[in-house]
């Protein structure tokens, strides 16, 4: 099984959302996002990147919000 990557995922291209529903909406669209990484790194990246499964952490509504949803 592929290992998912580990980090919080915020909306790509200057996109917001300011509920949990637009996030899970764009997200299953497959609708790019940024993997903001421990290292410090940032990485864009979709869905496929995360078997069924995984747990997967958003930050929304200007980066104050967050979530973990499981896909």
């Amino acid at each position: 099984m592929q290992r998912p990557p580990n980090g919080t995922l915020t909306p790509a291209y200057g996109r917001d959302y300011k509920s949990r529903k637009e996030v899970i909406e764009d997200w299953e669209r497959d609708k790019d996002f940024v993997l903001n990484t421990q290292q410090g790194r940032s990485i864009l990246i979709n869905r496929q990147a995360y078997p069924a499964g995984s747990k997967v952490t958003f930050r929304f509504c200007k980066l104050g919000k967050t979530f973990i949803h499981v896909v």
